[in-house]
């Protein structure tokens, strides 16, 4: 592709939509590229979608075919029929009408692409991830000023502003004493959390303009972006759109790998596993990292969800309602027992039981954790996906929805939930260490026949008051949650009988 002529404007174009460690992929790639005389191939980044890639999309004078997972035969043929003036539309999975200069992935009318909307999602797939022709930069032109009067919120548990606004913390960063730095936590180790992949996959540059408009608003001429040490794929990834862009951004960020432990995700975590720390553990607080964070630096910790919503508000401030509960749009990965897990946005007014529509379930449905690992047991996904609406829910904000099917036990799940806790916290504090111990030890006790709601819920509150980790302080939530929505099941394992038919060995 010849530099300075945007994808967008070739009315024949084939586009491949692939996670960037697929490298299975590259043989539908390889295939096309041999096959093309006259038509570009371009290997774009993830739709968030890993089912239905490597995804090809055959686009002719303002129409684009879609081709999920397709054999290198058959993408060969999706070139022939190009280079003869035609789509192959009969063999497509969906055929989408939209303008010759359209800069966002065109919506199909049903499949995981038709769910929620693609804002920070948009160009994902679409347009090629390394080429900065394609992403007009931000940070150089205007700072992150326009976005103080919006009120957009932190996204993530790896966010230290994580559902509190993020200019709060930028102000008090720049009023710190010392030279701000400003870091994108990327470090995540659970599967089922992929939106930060996703947009790190398909709109680096994106998120790297984000970056760099932060650091311009709170005066940082150093930047970071931590990632975890196994992601070797994305290193290499992001290392190239940093070379693409490097000369036409204002800071440039440094990349560092951290640990692969869940604990070293969390913000204070990350700052310890940066600075070189032998144990991952999270800092008392205050002061908070704004004020005193990496190397004793006023710091700013965002997820590249926030980042990238940053750069959209900039860009387009007239999307974001300031009124709204939760300004913006939310990344959803859904997860559980499903064929494919999808990664899908939804807006602020919409409901999270939009998520049954993006993936396939396997079985029933009987309930949903929401919120990642540590998240909240529900059986209704009735609930608008704002940090308050969830909240209010009992639910966590960490943007996952993981269904699960009616093979599951209530109880061995949330038990399971709760060990990962025991086991993954850092120990500094009483309530994490301890109190993840006794949680465990009271939902065995459950299959000898003690139940103990009471003191169940009130060691939760205890934890969620006094922890000085999120580990400790969202371990609770899975269990009492679930005591919520299911405590007959709770008082069947009790009386020695489990309504699921999964725990007769614990019996």
């Amino acid at each position: 592709m010849e530099r300075g002529r945007s994808t967008t404007s070739r009315s024949s174009l084939v586009r491949v939509a692939t996670d960037v460690a697929a490298n299975d992929d590259e043989q539908v790639v390889t295939a096309m590229r041999d096959e093309a005389h006259s038509i570009p191939v371009v290997r774009t980044g993830p739709v968030g979608v890993p089912g239905n890639e490597p995804l090809v999309m055959a686009t002719h004078e303002g129409r684009t075919a879609f081709f999920a997972d397709p054999k290198p035969s058959t993408a060969r043929d999706v070139v022939d029929a190009l280079e003869d003036g035609t789509i192959p539309a009969d063999d497509a999975g969906a055929v989408v009408e939209h303008g010759s200069e359209t800069t966002s992935l065109p919506i199909p009318n049903t499949g995981p692409l038709s769910v929620g909307q693609r804002s920070v999602l948009g160009r994902c797939g679409w347009i090629d991830p390394l080429d900065p022709n394609e992403w007009p930069i931000v940070a150089s032109e205007r700072t992150a000023e326009a976005v103080t009067d919006i009120g957009l919120l932190g996204r993530g548990r790896g966010d230290a502003a994580a559902d509190d606004p993020v200019t709060d913390v930028w102000e008090t960063v720049r009023d710190a004493d010392g030279e701000p730095v400003v870091v994108a936590n990327a470090n995540e180790t659970r599967d089922e959390q992929r939106a930060d992949e996703v947009l790190l996959g398909g709109a680096p540059i994106a998120v790297l303009d984000g970056i760099a408009a932060v650091a311009e608003y709170v005066g940082a001429d150093d930047a970071v972006v931590y990632l975890n040490e196994e992601d070797s794929h994305l290193h290499r990834h992001l290392r190239e759109a940093i070379d693409a862009i490097a000369g036409e951004l204002p800071i440039v960020p440094q990349l560092v790998a951290g640990p692969d432990e869940y604990r070293a995700g969390a913000p204070t975590a990350a700052l310890e596993a940066m600075e070189g720390a032998d144990r991952i553990e999270p800092r008392l607080q205050p002061p908070s990292p704004a004020e005193h964070g990496l190397y004793g630096r006023p710091t700013v910790i965002h997820t590249p969800r926030t980042f990238a919503q940053v750069r959209r508000a900039i860009r387009d401030p007239d999307a974001f309602d300031a009124d709204a509960a939760n300004p913006g749009t939310r990344l959803l990965t859904v997860a559980g027992d499903v064929a494919d897990p999808a990664t899908i946005e939804l807006p602020s007014d919409g409901s999270l039981s939009a998520v049954r529509d993006a993936v396939e379930l396997t079985g029933s449905f009987k309930m949903a954790c929401v919120g990642g690992v540590l998240g909240g047991i529900t059986r209704s996904l009735d609930v608008a996906p704002t940090a308050r609406s969830l909240a209010a829910a009992g639910l966590g904000t960490d943007g996952v929805v993981e269904l699960l099917n009616d093979d599951r036990c209530v109880v061995a799940d949330v038990g399971e939930r709760a060990r990962f806790a025991s086991t993954e916290n850092s120990g500094r504090c009483v309530p994490g260490r301890e109190g993840t111990k006794q949680l465990t030890e009271l939902l065995r006790d459950v299959y000898q026949g003690s139940l103990e709601t009471d003191t169940i819920r009130e060691l939760g509150r205890a934890m969620a008051r006094s922890s000085n980790c999120q580990i400790g302080a969202h371990a609770p939530r899975p269990v009492t949650t679930a005591i919520d929505e299911f405590e007959p099941e709770f008082h069947a394992h009790a009386d020695g009988r489990c309504p699921s038919g999964t725990c007769t060995e614990k019996l």
